[in-house]
């Protein structure tokens, strides 16, 4: 797996140990991640096959086609809008990495359209890919305009979604997954998204994400589906103690409140 590179961007490798088969997923920063790959490749760790794409944003999709060119026999896996792709799934298609990974594609229209969450077992191994619709202990901002722009850094918008969108995405589509599935987002936002989290639910597992993201910078893979309805406050819609800091019941008005909540928190 890459680390975070440039706005705080995470790009993941995924490899199948039988085969050797791998994809890299959002790989928005080509001078960081094209040698990476070319010294997996080269040394015969990896067999590279796939680029894939959880949205079209250029921090994220905006790299395929420099990828492509080092690596030309690639096919690019995401959203229709997404740079040079050539397959889009559809929604709960599955596929393989190799022999032992499977894939499965889950839409979550909002911070996009085009936005795909992948869900992958291997064995007893769990692992969900969110792009920008899942951070950990958070979300993203979102506008009820529909206008294709750039992310925020720091914050990303939900460009072209509604609070319904991301309700249904976050406490249905992602919520249904197994409670041991680890998170891997698009962008290191933590620190950011707990201190709001506390500020409207100071319970202890809140309190424990504060402490760890105050200890370290880097929370990709360390929490799971399970984690994030304790502490992400954006999947406790229905919480009395959120309900009455948003002055909402309604879940998809309390989603809404929380992100004008969020959006005006310094």
């Amino acid at each position: 797996m890459l680390g975070s590179g440039s706005s705080n961007n995470y790009a993941y490798l995924v490899v199948d140990e039988k085969t050797r088969d791998a994809v890299i997923i959002d790989p928005a920063n080509p001078k960081e991640v094209a040698p990476v790959l070319k010294s997996q490749t080269d040394s015969g760790k990896i067999n590279l096959k796939n680029i894939i794409n959880t949205h079209h944003h250029w921090d994220h999709a905006g790299g395929n086609k420099r990828i492509l060119e080092d690596f030309k026999d690639l096919s690019v896996i995401g959203g229709k809008d997404c740079e040079a792709v050539n397959k889009t799934p559809q929604d709960k298609e599955t596929f393989t990495i190799g022999e032992s990974i499977t894939v499965q594609a889950l839409y979550t229209p909002c911070h996009t359209q085009d936005s795909i969450c992948y869900y992958c077992e291997d064995g007893q191994d769990r692992a969900v890919f969110t792009g920008d619709t899942l951070f950990i202990g958070g979300t993203v901002y979102f506008t009820l305009s529909r206008r294709n722009t750039d992310v925020e850094i720091g914050c990303g918008r939900f460009f072209e979604g509604t609070p319904a969108e991301m309700h249904t995405a976050l406490n249905q589509t992602l919520a249904a997954l197994s409670e041991d599935t680890k998170v891997y987002p698009g962008h290191e936002y933590t620190k950011a998204n707990v201190k709001f989290a506390v500020s409207i639910l100071p319970s202890d597992p809140v309190k424990r994400l504060l402490s760890f993201a105050e200890k370290n910078s880097e929370t990709q893979g360390k929490f799971t589906i399970g984690d994030e309805k304790l502490h992400n406050v954006f999947m406790r819609v229905q919480d009395p103690e959120i309900q009455k800091a948003t002055g909402k019941t309604d879940p998809v008005d309390v989603m809404g409140q929380l992100r004008e909540m969020k959006n005006n928190f310094k």
